[in-house]
């Protein structure tokens, strides 16, 4: 499997307090089957999909308990120059560029906004085995209060285009490489997200029926947040967790309706 190219979606893991209930919910729900935990590496667990490795979940470090969250990785092939770039660019960096054994370097930061992500530069680990197939990951968004900062901030450091969905409901735009759309980017709203939730960065997961995966999660103790809704691109719905960790699931298979016209590359 080739490398991602720079500014790519690569890699996504959260961070559990229960991590064996995390892998009961998600086998559940998504139809994961998981690896043995690496304790060299804080009993990291890689999650499978017909053997293809989609995601990991981890126990929090001591003294970093907290909210369980998903993180979506960008692509780079030297974190330390990203680093940089994160940095002259108005970022935080929340963990320092690090060396993962043979596997890879990696660095986590949030943006002028706030949004927390991570960057990952392969070694032996080059990020997601499968993609855009049930269980595997199909889509990231940028949800954030101050999308002229995600706006600036984004393309800098990854060299993004940007394009606008032309919509006068929603603030909504395209993140791309070349002809590809990598990422979403949403404005947050008061109304559907109250002012304790901060921005964060969605990731979408395939399911192979939108609806039965929504039950399945609130069966299991987790929440429905917004959904399920048909849309061009699939039916989808957002949930959380029962730990809190909110995603997305989206049925490819479903899609409805016309694609929105976009507007603008810079």
């Amino acid at each position: 499997m080739a490398v991602h190219p720079e500014g790519m979606p690569c890699w996504a893991d959260a961070m559990f307090t229960d991590v064996e209930g995390a892998k009961s919910f998600y086998g559940d729900v998504l139809g994961w089957t998981f690896g043995e935990a690496s304790s060299e590496y804080g009993n990291y667990t890689l999650a499978y999909v017909n053997g293809k490795a989609v995601a990991a979940v981890v126990p929090p470090m001591p003294g970093q308990e907290g909210q369980s969250a998903w993180c979506l990785y960008l692509a780079s092939p030297d974190v330390a120059a990203t680093a940089a770039k994160i940095r002259d660019n108005g970022g935080e960096l929340l963990m320092e560029p690090m060396q993962v054994g043979e596997f890879g370097s990696m660095l986590l930061a949030r943006d002028p906004s706030g949004v927390v992500f991570g960057v990952w530069q392969a070694g032996k680990h080059e990020g997601f085995g499968a993609k855009a197939i049930p269980g595997a990951y199909v889509w990231g968004e940028v949800f954030t209060r101050e999308p002229e900062k995600s706006d600036a901030f984004f393309p800098a450091v990854f060299l993004y285009k940007v394009q606008r969905v032309e919509d006068d409901v929603i603030d909504f735009k395209l993140f791309t490489l070349g002809d590809s759309a990598v990422l979403g980017r949403m404005k947050m709203n008061d109304a559907d997200f109250p002012l304790e939730v901060p921005p964060f960065l969605n990731v979408y997961f395939g399911v192979e029926n939108c609806d039965a995966a929504v039950a399945r999660t609130t069966e299991r103790g987790g929440v429905l947040r917004f959904g399920p809704m048909d849309s061009p691109f699939g039916r989808f719905a957002a949930l959380s967790d029962p730990q809190g960790a909110t995603f997305s699931v989206i049925d490819l298979n479903a899609a409805k309706g016309d694609m929105p016209k976009m507007s603008g590359a810079s």
